[in-house]
């Protein structure tokens, strides 16, 4: 039977009415985590080199599972306030966040280099083009999903201006077009092609097929990046859209902008932002940055695949390679994959009793 995540078809109003999707830390849990990273941080160590138990995240733990567990079974979105931003430098903060994920799940790879950890700053790249990337620009994003199970993001220095998050309930989206266009509805549960943005490694093609929505297990899912069906669309092999799926498109980037759907905020400093791919998109505003490049905007976000993960649609598999329960899926493996990283991701798995 099909019901559609309930607790994840959540409107505006309903997160004002239950805020049991924020946590925050208290000073114990902010003084186990400086004191984990501070104890376990070794300079001649790559984040590759850390494992789970190098850190005793102590009282702080259980917040994080509570949050993990209100992405995982709940809206599929959590914010977690308070971790020892200010006590922390930059590489220290990066280091709290990676030692959190591995706590959470199996790190997987973010883009063309490979890499597991990925500093979301402004580097002057060009969000819409064919190998536009948007967290590496200070544009305004397009709605979208990453792809991983899990997104956590953690913020360390906020822009000058701007750099607003948005997030929305792509269930409640799909409940909206079923009311009001329900024709419409069915052609996003057909293939459409997404660009890997020159991304691809050596076994994957430029594109590859996956529907907007799909079912599994009763389970509604969604994955959607306009920016890289935009992208698809000038590679040779791929079907060009019809404009019966461009209304359809259009309508379902409209319905998640609307003030009931979509949830906005500013995440601040020692603010940790965790995101369910499956049942959420979020997006971002454009911002202004500091001169000063000690305080440029800087969050650090990790993609995973946590060991409680859900059996996917077989729809999925071309993107995330693997759609069983609890296994090593997702991110963008990119043209730099080898044999450090795969053996960070076996040893990763057996620590959490996964399967890589």
């Amino acid at each position: 039977m099909r019901h559609a995540n309930r607790q994840a078809a959540w409107s505006v109003d309903d997160l004002g009415a239950d805020c049991g999707w924020i946590r925050e830390l208290d000073d114990a849990a902010r003084r186990d985590l400086t004191a984990a990273v501070r104890k376990a941080a070794d300079p001649a160590k790559t984040l590759l080199d850390y494992r789970r138990d190098d850190f005793d995240l102590g009282s702080a733990w259980p917040i994080i599972q509570a949050s993990l567990h209100e992405v995982r079974d709940g809206t599929g979105f959590a914010i977690l306030r308070g971790l020892p931003r200010d006590g922390l430098t930059a590489d220290e903060f990066e280091l709290l966040t990676w030692a959190i994920g591995l706590h959470t799940g199996v790190a997987r790879p973010q883009g063309k280099a490979s890499p597991f950890m990925t500093a979301v700053r402004d580097a002057g790249t060009v969000y819409r083009t064919g190998k536009g990337r948007g967290y590496s620009s200070n544009t305004d994003l397009d709605f979208h999903t990453d792809s991983a199970d899990i997104v956590l993001l953690t913020c360390y220095n906020v822009a000058k201006s701007g750099g607003m998050s948005m997030v929305s309930s792509s269930v409640t989206a799909h409940q909206a077009m079923l009311a009001e266009r329900p024709d419409l509805v069915e052609l996003l549960h057909q293939p459409h092609y997404f660009s890997r943005q020159q991304e691809q490694a050596a076994d994957e093609a430029a594109f590859y097929p996956n529907p907007i929505y799909d079912w599994r297990d009763g389970l509604l899912f969604s994955k959607w990046n306009r920016n890289r069906l935009r992208s698809a669309q000038a590679i040779g092999g791929v079907p060009a859209m019809t404009a019966r799926q461009h209304q359809a498109l259009d309508l379902l980037d409209e319905i998640l902008r609307r003030p009931g759907v979509m949830h906005s905020m500013y995440l601040r400093p020692g603010d940790m932002q965790i995101l369910n791919n499956h049942v959420t998109l979020h997006s971002r505003t454009e911002f202004e940055d500091h001169d000063d490049p000690a305080l440029r905007r800087c969050l650090f976000r990790l993609w995973l695949a946590p060991p409680d993960g859900v059996g996917l649609p077989e729809s999925w598999r071309p993107a995330y390679r693997s759609v069983e329960a609890g296994t090593v899926r997702g991110g963008i493996v990119g043209q730099a994959y080898d044999a450090a990283r795969r053996g960070f991701e076996i040893r990763q798995a057996a620590d959490l009793g996964m399967q890589a």
